[in-house]
C-alpha cells in the first residue's frame, strides 16, 4: 500500500498528492481500516440522523424538544 501512495504522490494531480500525504501521515489507521472487520457505519449513520434533527429543530424554544426527538428516533 505504501508503494501505491508513493506513486500517487509522484504522478497524480495536486489534489491527489495532498490526499496521499494525509494517508501517509496516518498509515496505521489506513491499514487497520482496510484489514479489520469492524466498521463505524452504524455510528456514522446515527450521527447523521442527529445532525439532521438538529437542523430541523434549529431556532426552537429550548433544547428539550430536540432531546425528545433524538430519544424518540433511537436506534
Amino acid at each position: 500500500m505504501l508503494e501505491r501512495i508513493r506513486q500517487a504522490k509522484q504522478a497524480a494531480p495536486e489534489p491527489m498528492t495532498g490526499f496521499a500525504g494525509f494517508l501517509r501521515q496516518d498509515l496505521d489507521a489506513v491499514t487497520a481500516g482496510r484489514a479489520l472487520p469492524w466498521s463505524s457505519g452504524v455510528f456514522e449513520s446515527r450521527v447523521s440522523q442527529v445532525k439532521t434533527l438538529k437542523r430541523a429543530m434549529y431556532g426552537r424554544v429550548s433544547c428539550e424538544p430536540l432531546r425528545t426527538r433524538i430519544l424518540e428516533n433511537g436506534p
